[in-house]
């Protein structure tokens, strides 16, 4: 087994070159409608490093950014967040001198906690992000289950099922934006509440509602998918809600193992890990409402950027090319107002 060494949870490069693949279909229109950047002293993942990965196999013409505290503004706390959407926007401009993909969205952070005061902060950011910025995502999850790993933003126990966390997601609505929801599945019955309470915001459910598979839960694999299936089925009787498809290779939530093999997984071995979660979301939400992500640099840690979109060209086959289209593409241009 190759050693891995502090640090470089992302960037294990040598190893992750032990596993190449060519695409399954090199023609199909993808828009990765989930992935980060960032700048830290262990891994830079910014406009060339992303270039570098969306031109290295598939037809990715466009890109989402989710928020994920990159270049923060020094001031006011609220408002710190404004510096990322200002960074991305930069990027976004250098990406389209690299090549034919562009950054075309921006989905950054405010607290909804904030109420109707964090309306402030979302004029900042759309004048932060020169005409990309779609939305904002604010990370709760927060699970019962210590194994798991508390969100980088920080949350507390039931955000969202309090008020004035409904009236920020409202401030959202009032400037035609989105909200990214990102949770565990323990936890998916606050999505449903604030779904019912703000109906007309455009909620999009990140990580096909983060199955969690570390501590009880990988105890309890038959219990917790039980949990989990019934709760992104309520999810997903709410009209005002998408699902992002992705995440497949976050192991330290997720409990796949991959990240100690001696060499990462295949597509193939990727999709049948993943293939009754996958197949249960598009069943649940339908392909018009499901769009696919790689969640990159985060799922690096033990797939490569050619692997995930091979492993969701393979759970796509048995879809019509329609369906295929809507997951691949055409759901995120729609959310995200793309194209």
């Amino acid at each position: 087994m190759t050693e891995k060494t502090p640090g470089d949870t992302y960037g294990r490069f040598d190893w992750l070159a032990l596993r190449q693949e060519d695409p399954i279909d090199p023609t199909i229109e993808i828009v990765d409608s989930h992935h980060h950047l960032w700048d830290m002293p262990t891994s830079r993942y910014l406009a060339a490093e992303l270039n570098a990965d969306v031109s290295s196999s598939h037809n990715v013409t466009h890109t989402v950014f989710i928020e994920c505290r990159y270049a923060y503004d020094e001031g006011p706390n609220h408002l710190q967040p404004v510096g990322e959407t200002r960074a991305v926007a930069s990027q976004a401009e250098l990406m389209a001198e690299l090549g034919p993909a562009r950054i075309s969205a921006i989905v950054g952070f405010a607290d909804m906690s904030l109420g109707a005061a964090v309306g402030e902060v979302l004029d900042a950011h759309i004048e932060a992000g020169r005409g990309l910025f779609r939305g904002i995502r604010h990370g709760t999850n927060l699970s019962t289950e210590p194994a798991a790993r508390r969100g980088h933003q920080r949350p507390e126990p039931n955000m969202m099922l309090d008020p004035t966390f409904a009236d920020g997601v409202r401030e959202l609505v009032r400037r035609g934006l989105s909200f990214d929801a990102w949770m565990y599945h323990d936890q998916l019955h606050e999505l449903v509440a604030l779904a019912r309470a703000v109906p007309e915001a455009p909620i999009v459910l990140n990580h096909f509602g983060g199955p969690l598979n570390v501590g009880r839960y990988a105890d309890n694999a038959a219990e917790s998918w039980s949990v989990w299936h019934s709760s992104l089925i309520a999810a997903s009787t709410c009209p005002n809600v998408v699902v992002k498809v992705g995440g497949l290779g976050m192991d330290h939530q997720f409990g796949t193992g991959w990240s100690d093999l001696d060499a990462p997984p295949t597509s193939q071995q990727v999709a049948d890990r993943w293939r009754p979660w996958v197949e249960a979301t598009i069943e649940a939400f339908g392909p018009d409402r499901t769009m696919f992500e790689s969640n990159f640099p985060i799922d690096r840690q033990c797939l490569t950027y050619p692997v995930v979109w091979n492993a969701l060209q393979r759970l796509a086959a048995d879809h019509s090319p329609d369906e295929r289209a809507a997951m691949f593409s055409g759901t995120a241009k729609r959310v995200y107002s793309i194209g």
